[in-house]
């Protein structure tokens, strides 16, 4: 008797709401398994849960604190336990409060830090073990940086995206020859961003014209799920917002 081997694991940060909530179901329509992890919102990731299964998808929601590295530890030692392989890591989780630098605490700074540059960085470390050669890591930047600029109403947050290219870069050599790609997808203002300009503002900003979508988003990843011979690479999907 032939046995159907099982579906690739998706696991995305962040799963329960906005861009990471429709990468989840973008994902169970392109046959993973797809794990949810989310901090605060059970109400939202066991929605999203719900709508995948009932469409005949496989997901489930997973409790994480990303910035904190025993949290991940457990929780991805629940992933081998039900799962037991990541095929695709989406780093997605984005602490975005920006305040200006005289003030931003020390507290929001290392908030903001711990969510978006060590949470991908343990995520990583805690996955790699479970994770095929020829695998995929995608990280969720910001637009524009590749022409590093200076923002003084969120450094903490741009200092963090910048950190996360680096490391993107960096580990896109380190795992090179296990055939692991690591990218970075990098939203512009999307529709449902929580300081989205006024739509008269837009054309002015943006030379596209408009906001991107979530699905603008999702068809740059399904892009480098195909192209097994990128790696290092930063997409921005924004619109020619930044340029």
């Amino acid at each position: 008797m032939t046995r159907t081997p099982a579906a690739p694991v998706a696991l995305v940060t962040g799963g329960a709401r906005r861009l990471g909530r429709h990468l989840c179901e973008d994902f169970a329509s392109q046959g993973y398994r797809v794990v949810l992890c989310y901090r605060h919102s059970d109400r939202e990731a066991l929605a999203v849960v719900s709508a995948i299964n009932e469409r005949g998808g496989q997901s489930r929601a997973v409790a994480i604190d990303v910035s904190q590295q025993a949290s991940v530890t457990r929780a991805f030692r629940d992933v081998a336990e039900r799962e037991g392989r990541v095929d695709l890591l989406v780093n997605n989780v984005g602490n975005y409060s920006p305040l200006p630098f005289d003030a931003l605490t020390p507290e929001a700074w290392d908030a903001t830090l711990g969510a978006n540059l060590s949470g991908p960085f343990y995520c990583t470390h805690a996955a790699l073990p479970l994770m095929p050669d020829g695998s995929l890591i995608v990280n969720i930047g910001m637009a524009g940086l590749d022409g590093i600029r200076a923002n003084p109403i969120a450094v903490d947050y741009y200092v963090s995206k910048t950190g996360l290219l680096s490391l993107t870069r960096s580990l896109a050599v380190s795992l090179g020859p296990r055939r692991i790609r690591v990218n970075m997808v990098s939203p512009g203002q999307l529709d449902n961003s929580i300081d989205l300009p006024d739509e008269a503002q837009l054309p002015h900003l943006i030379p596209l014209g408009r906001a991107g979508t979530p699905d603008d988003v999702a068809r740059a990843v399904r892009y480098l799920i195909e192209a097994d011979y990128v790696t290092g690479a930063n997409i921005d999907v924004a619109g020619g917002y930044r340029l």
